[in-house]
């Protein structure tokens, strides 16, 4: 199953388990969505439960919000989480608030998902990652699936979850398929939001990666286990609430941590993992963290630019070399 398939079938099978859920956003009935995650669901569940709305994002996602105070399930996709700085008040001042500024007397069930990070070609104000951004905001759980399982559990628990949850998908993975099992085909299934999972077992370095990253990671692991190299990877799976019992018990295993991801490096998750391994875990390190971001600058257009502003396999090996004592110095080179 590709992780499409796996989006388009959770948001199936919530919707004909709960009336109260409905999908709304730019292009979800009529052309099936602009990455196809919607696909069918107009003809089988009708206008009045996917709504295409015009390109006023603020609109929409106050629309959604409002809705959800009545006790419905939005989904609100934006065709990228970039579009969302045109509604993120109603995300953050709307949505993640309320429940606390009324002291627990108004739930906000509603789920804020779309592409996030980087694509191929499209530039800086299409190719970002909005993970810390919006995990610096207390009352929005915050998602990141991988492969076909995290992305069919992670949505339909953000469905079901009675808080606002912001799911953030790539869209470079949309096509990419994975194994699944039969639990993982059962209606009831779901992802507990707030749980990592560990991808590959190992005992020489942790490494830590979200969405797209875990496949570099799992890449990287793959080459330093032929150079004798035991990496555990990962899979962050939610960033807010973070899984930090999961790594903090690696890394007191392995005593070395490599974290991973797309977004730029200052305030970054890997910032947050980083914080966390020093408060609770310190006297387990035989090395310093390595942290694996994006360049602090806008993402370039040209091609090859854009390669290099972004994390490669490469500088994931590179830098679980480093933390082992493991790397070429210069000198040995020359």
């Amino acid at each position: 199953m590709n992780v499409r398939e796996a989006l388009n079938s959770a948001l199936d099978e919530e919707m004909a388990a709960d009336p109260s859920v409905f999908l709304m956003g730019e292009e979800v009935g009529e052309y099936q969505g602009a990455y196809k995650i919607t696909k069918g669901l107009l003809d089988k569940y009708g206008p009045d439960r996917v709504l295409d709305t015009p390109i006023t994002e603020a609109g929409f996602t106050g629309i959604g919000v409002g809705a959800a105070y009545q006790g419905l399930r939005p989904v609100v996709e934006f065709m990228t989480f970039n579009f969302s700085m045109q509604a993120i008040d109603h995300i953050i001042n709307s949505a993640a608030k309320s429940n606390y500024m009324s002291a627990g007397q108004m739930s906000v069930p509603i789920v804020f998902r779309g592409p996030n990070g980087a694509a191929a070609g499209v530039g800086a104000q299409h190719s970002q990652c909005f993970a810390a951004w919006y995990a610096h905001v207390p009352g929005l759980k915050v998602l990141t699936p991988y492969s076909a399982e995290d992305a069919r559990g992670l949505l339909k628990a953000a469905i079901r979850d009675p808080d606002p949850v912001v799911f953030l998908e790539n869209e470079l993975l949309y096509g990419e398929s994975f194994p699944i099992s039969a639990e993982v085909l059962d209606s009831s299934f779901t992802v507990p939001i707030g749980k990592a999972k560990i991808e590959r077992e190992g005992k020489d370095v942790t490494i830590t990666a979200y969405s797209k990253m875990v496949g570099f990671a799992l890449q990287a692991a793959e080459i330093l286990s032929k150079e004798g190299i035991s990496a555990e990877v990962i899979n962050l799976r939610s960033i807010r609430p973070l899984d930090r019992a999961a790594i903090n018990a690696s890394v007191r295993k392995t005593n070395r941590l490599v974290t991973v991801e797309e977004g730029f490096p200052q305030h970054g998750v890997g910032a947050e993992i980083c914080m966390s391994v020093v408060e609770e875990s310190f006297e387990y390190l035989d090395a310093p963290v390595e942290r694996i971001a994006g360049a602090d600058v806008p993402t370039p257009y040209a091609a090859n630019l854009e390669r290099l502003a972004f994390p490669q396999v490469e500088d994931i090996v590179r830098a679980a070399k480093r933390a082992c004592y493991r790397a070429t110095s210069m000198s040995a080179t020359a």
